[in-house]
């Protein structure tokens, strides 16, 4: 899955999914810190952390081995899905190197949190990409408080456990339902863009405008023929 962007996944799996659209990806804005890795794919881990509050250190000094235990039990790979309850106040972020460390060690490819992070070029370093809301200097009193729970981040809520996909435009989770059929859908509705809407607007040589917008209708009712055929809908560009 990680080979394809995760709009194209989205394209691909609209195609076999009965689940509202508009239900499975992010609603607010997310910065991808790591653009250059591409996208990354995994199984939900949750978290929840308020650095604002100093009263979980004391009050629960073992939560992160707790935390770890629960890391340690999903299954691979893995995305840390983080909600920050200070959040969009962010005071101070849980992850920077050594988590991102520790957290690649226990099978994680990644994080997404609605709180900061901290230390990018080291977490580049290693591999582990990170979508967040913003860049912070300081951990102050982050700590785990809850995990295994369902988060809301971005407008989305995830749950532990469900696949999700993101890049650079953002985030969706695919429903377990849909999970089998997503790759082959993904591939057909890229190659049915590449071969049909897409193709029509790269030919361009001894052609008018006129001529590339009735090239164009025809590319699209060719591509709401293959889609139909092999799925039911028509797909994007199709009415």
């Amino acid at each position: 899955m990680r080979r394809f962007s995760t709009p194209t996944v989205f394209n691909g799996w609209e195609q076999v999914s009965r689940i509202d659209r508009r239900t499975v990806v992010n609603k607010q804005d997310v910065r991808d810190f790591m653009p250059q890795f591409g996208a990354m794919a995994g199984y939900a881990v949750t978290l929840e952390v308020q650095p604002s509050n100093p009263d979980h250190l004391r009050n629960t000094p073992d939560a992160p081995q707790r935390y770890r235990e629960y890391l340690e039990s999903m299954p691979g790979p893995k995305i840390v899905v983080i909600k920050d309850a200070d959040s969009p106040n962010v005071i101070g972020t849980y992850f920077g190197e050594v988590n991102a460390s520790l957290h690649r060690a226990l099978g994680c490819v990644g994080l997404i949190t609605d709180g900061g992070v901290r230390d990018v070029n080291e977490m580049a370093s290693i591999g582990f990409k990170a979508l967040a809301a913003r860049l912070c200097v300081g951990h102050a009193y982050a700590w785990p408080v809850r995990w295994g729970h369902e988060v809301e981040v971005f407008g989305l809520k995830i749950a532990s456990g469900q696949l999700v996909h993101a890049d650079q435009h953002g985030f969706m989770i695919i429903p377990e339902e849909d999970q089998k059929k997503v790759f082959d859908a993904t591939l057909f509705m890229d190659g049915n863009e590449c071969t049909s809407v897409i193709e029509a607007t790269q030919i361009l040589a001894g052609r008018s405008m006129s001529e590339t917008r009735a090239a164009l209708v025809e590319a699209e009712r060719r591509f709401g023929a293959a889609a139909l055929e092999t799925f039911g809908k028509k797909g994007e560009w199709s009415a």
